[in-house]
């Protein structure tokens, strides 16, 4: 039917992004997306329609998710209006090693995202807020876990374990790889936008705020940067990426640091912020003078370049390339700079289709092509939760 409606949400450490998508006739098409943004004080409330025409800008003050919640259930033309909502799909971090496929959610998948939320204390605290405030208040609708870690599970040993006794993995300490979701998106899209490269060796490089890079064989996750956590890889806005753990003892060791002290550092206080002193935004970085913020961009480059050459590594080489995420599909310059650096793998930059976004940033006669290919990881919710609940309406 045609008024019938799909709630998909994302909840992040402090915002809250949304998409209503309606369904007619199996099919789904985005109607409306938005943003509550910096919950936990005064921030703002965005709302488009599907064209991109705003609805909704304003001030609101939220103090933590439900609340943000309640913000967006005050609106009239709204996305939790009730009248043919037919369920909920939701981003959840981490899935642990048991949640590798979307699941409906009830009292057990619950109580099992909850007993991991040491593993994403950023992301997945807030989904399971999300999840609680909007099972009381729609609770004869379905909702849809959509793990970003589910991607990955087609890891082979050698990808998925770390150097530590089987016992621990055993206990589900391994190579988990997130960003799943992308992953999966930039997959599909490429048999449609790529299809030379669609079921070849492909390095994606999800570029934000939080950054990894997965290697993809014929459409499959093989290895990606991200690790245990979502702290492991590439440089990200305020987390590290790849550190050596020896520093972790140092800081408890020699600067008495406490386990809570640790955890704050390494989601808020490293990465590009950490580094450049300025900024955990790119766009800050590269229009900054400082000379910390110069070197933090050029390390941001230098280990997305590295990761790149590992991965293809990986896969005994290398067919095509993929930019995503905010900083992939925004940074002209950080992609520029990336492909530079990595010439030697056979990519010739064609900087005016690169100025212009692409898709395709290489010159024709490049021995690989480059592409640029916007994710739409609410899309992929979306699907996942209409295949899981379409049966039941």
């Amino acid at each position: 039917m045609e008024d019938h409606r799909l709630c998909v949400l994302n909840a992040g450490s402090s915002s809250l992004k949304f998409a209503i998508y309606g369904v007619t006739n199996g099919e789904l098409h985005r109607s409306q997306s938005g943003e509550v943004e910096r919950i936990g004080g005064q921030g703002r409330l965005l709302i488009s329609a599907a064209d991109g025409r705003p609805v909704h800008d304003r001030t609101v003050t939220t103090a933590d998710h439900a609340a943000a919640l309640e913000a967006l259930a005050a609106l009239r033309d709204g996305p939790l209006v009730e009248h043919g909502l037919i369920g909920f799909g939701h981003r959840v971090v981490h899935g642990g090693p048991d949640m590798s496929t979307p699941m409906l959610v009830d009292a057990v998948t619950l109580s099992g995202i909850e007993a991991i939320e040491p593993l994403a204390p950023l992301h997945n605290p807030p989904a399971v807020a999300v999840l609680k405030a909007l099972a009381a208040r729609f609770p004869k609708l379905p909702h849809v876990a959509c793990f970003d870690t589910a991607f990955h599970r087609s890891h082979p040993a050698v990808a998925d374990r770390f150097a530590i006794p089987d016992e621990l993995y055993q206990e589900g300490v391994r190579r988990y790889g997130f960003h799943g979701l992308s992953y999966e998106y930039i997959a599909r899209a490429l048999a449609e936008r790529a299809p030379e490269i669609a079921l070849g060796r492909v390095v994606v490089a999800h570029l934000g705020s939080g950054a990894s890079m997965c290697a993809l064989a014929g459409g499959r996750s093989v290895d990606s940067s991200m690790g245990f956590t979502a702290l492991d890889g590439v440089p990200m806005g305020t987390r590290p990426g790849s550190l050596d753990p020896g520093i972790i003892l140092w800081l408890q060791q020699q600067k008495g640091w406490s386990v809570d002290r640790i955890e704050h550092f390494l989601y808020a206080e490293c990465g590009l912020k950490g580094l450049s002193g300025v900024s955990n935004d790119m766009r800050t970085l590269l229009a900054s003078e400082a000379p910390l913020a110069h070197l933090a961009v050029e390390y941001f480059v230098y280990h997305v370049a590295r990761t790149a050459a590992a991965l293809a590594g990986c896969m005994g080489g290398i067919d095509g390339l993929v930019f995503t995420a905010g900083i992939g599909e925004h940074s002209a310059e950080i992609r520029s700079r990336v492909l530079q650096r990595l010439r030697w793998l056979g990519f010739s930059l064609d900087e005016a289709a690169n100025q212009a976004g692409g898709p395709l940033l290489t010159r024709a006669e490049s021995k690989r092509p480059a592409y640029v290919i916007p994710t739409d990881e609410e899309g992929v919710i979306a699907r996942h939760t209409l295949a899981l609940i379409g049966g039941s309406r």
